[in-house]
């Protein structure tokens, strides 16, 4: 079983390939984008989109379950491009090694770039037409019946890993760092 990203829905064909990967390197995947964008995130709308990708937490809502288009990320009009050049920037980041050390194994290198690559391909090739605020208003809208906000107030770090939090607490924490 293993996890799919693909650019976005009902477009007609890809511009790029989904990005198919196994539950193992979805994991170490979300690790390193969440160590380096956590570094890099200074505004809250670019600690929303690291937030965002911290929930994709495979130890919280399981393995294999992993999957979404590149359109369902929280895309805003009034800071798209910024937006999108937030995420390239993370991506380079994760690709340029940041904070690997503090990872308790040793990525596959070879597999993890490959990784890293595809989805700044998506992010790339991802369209101002193809963003659907719907996904941003539904995600970022707090129900009375949530026990913890989905984007959880002041944008708490973890003391041990220094990486933002999500509504399923630490990533890193949540698969046994």
């Amino acid at each position: 079983m293993g996890n799919s990203i693909w650019l976005h829905d009902n477009f007609g064909k890809e511009i790029v390939e989904s990005l198919s990967i196994s539950n193992g390197a979805t994991s170490v995947l979300f690790e390193v984008l969440a160590l380096s964008g956590s570094d890099l995130a200074v505004t809250n709308r670019e600690k929303e989109f690291i937030v965002w990708l911290n929930q994709w937490d495979q130890s919280i809502v399981g393995i294999g379950t992993v999957g979404f288009s590149i359109s369902e990320m929280p895309w805003m009009k009034r800071d798209y491009n910024e937006a999108k050049r937030f995420l390239l920037s993370v991506i380079d980041s994760a690709i340029n090694k940041h904070r690997w050390e503090d990872l308790n194994y040793t990525p596959n290198e070879e597999i993890l770039l490959r990784i890293l690559n595809h989805l700044r391909l998506l992010i790339t090739n991802v369209q101002e037409e193809f963003r659907d605020e719907s996904h941003y208003t539904e995600w970022s809208t707090t129900d009375e019946l949530d026990e913890y906000p989905t984007i959880p107030n002041g944008f708490s770090r973890c003391s041990k890993h220094k990486i933002l939090l999500s509504c399923h607490g630490c990533l890193l924490c949540n698969d046994g760092m």
